[in-house]
């Protein structure tokens, strides 16, 4: 595997303390309920949960001694999601960490007090989650994945690892403003690039499978998967797929690749929940989210997987390789 300006995402899993234990919980010990879109034992969250309580416990927060971490995660169901959005808000935690747009929503429906900051959010202020990037006003403030215009940087990294590809296939989270907002832009950039582009929705496990199936008989087709809680959730269903009918497919996190995916494109989400920690800590010191400004990633990163390129029948050009920040193989 070879690294360039890659910062790895530490391993092992944070600790979720369960609320049963509520009451024994020392005087003076500060709360943070984490709400994930998808489920809080995956190993993504895992990743990104230990990098944020290890960036705690460095900012002098540790777990079990003065800070306390209960996690719900809602499996990419939108009803499971907002059921532990009510639930947390109620049990007025110090701090509400939301990783993911489908969480965002309903925590501020579920709460207008709670501090809440977020992280593996798209274009919040086109989401209506905060007023402005510099002032985000009411209880919300973070860390934003990326905004809607990254999303053309797929399609037009697909044409270049794969010349061939005449039709791709955007696999999205239906009815989501996150999942309009990235297959517009794709659709945008199609006729420049001369791909026809189609959407493709995530509901479930086996409409994907239907899906994907029924779409690799069209020919010289290709798979970009936007950035979703679902995508994540299916994310080794998906990639086992496009390996199937040898599919050429750009995905948005190099968690992706790492389990096998071709290539990806976007920010770092381990390191970007990692740094949310300072921003709780600047909370829990009396600092307001209104007044903490949004952070945009400053650098996106290009994962490639050679092995399942080799797999595809594709060469990747050296002028991709060169731009690499990981490349495994």
């Amino acid at each position: 595997m070879r690294r360039r300006d890659f910062v790895k995402g530490v391993a092992g899993s944070a600790i979720g303390w369960p609320l049963a234990a509520r009451a024994q919980q020392p005087a003076g010990m500060r709360r943070i309920s984490v709400l994930t879109g998808i489920a809080g034992n995956d190993s993504e969250i895992k990743d990104r949960l230990t990098a944020f309580s290890r960036q705690l416990q460095q900012l002098g927060w540790t777990e079990g001694r003065d800070v306390r971490i209960d996690i719900r995660g809602g499996g990419g169901d939108l009803a499971v999601t907002r059921r532990h959005a009510t639930e947390l808000a109620a049990l007025a935690p110090d701090v509400i960490l939301a990783i993911g747009n489908l969480t965002l929503a309903p925590l501020i429906e579920a709460t207008h007090t709670v501090p809440i900051v977020f992280t593996v959010v798209i274009d919040p202020v086109g989401a209506g989650f905060v007023e402005t990037l510099s002032r985000p006003g009411a209880n919300v403030t973070g860390l934003m994945m990326f905004e809607y215009s990254l999303s053309g940087k797929w399609l037009e990294l697909l044409r270049e690892i794969a010349p061939q590809v005449t039709h791709a296939a955007v696999l999205r989270e239906p009815g989501s403003t996150a999942g309009i907002g990235q297959f517009a832009v794709i659709e945008a950039a199609a006729p420049s690039l001369g791909i026809e582009i189609s959407a493709m929705s995530e509901r479930d496990g086996s409409q994907i499978e239907r899906a994907i199936t029924e779409f690799a008989h069209t020919g010289n087709g290709g798979l970009i998967i936007a950035a979703s809680s679902g995508s994540v959730v299916y994310r080794r269903q998906i990639i086992d797929l496009a390996l199937r009918y040898k599919l050429p497919a750009v995905y948005t996190g190099r968690s992706f690749v790492a389990d096998g995916g071709l290539v990806s494109y976007g920010p770092n989400l381990v390191e970007q929940t990692g740094q949310a920690a300072f921003y709780v800590d600047r909370i829990f010191k009396g600092e307001k989210p209104a007044n903490l400004p949004v952070q945009a990633p400053t650098k996106y990163e290009l994962a490639i997987n050679l092995k399942t390129a080799k797999a595809l029948g594709l060469t990747i050009p050296q002028s991709v390789l060169t731009r690499a920040d990981e490349v495994i193989e």
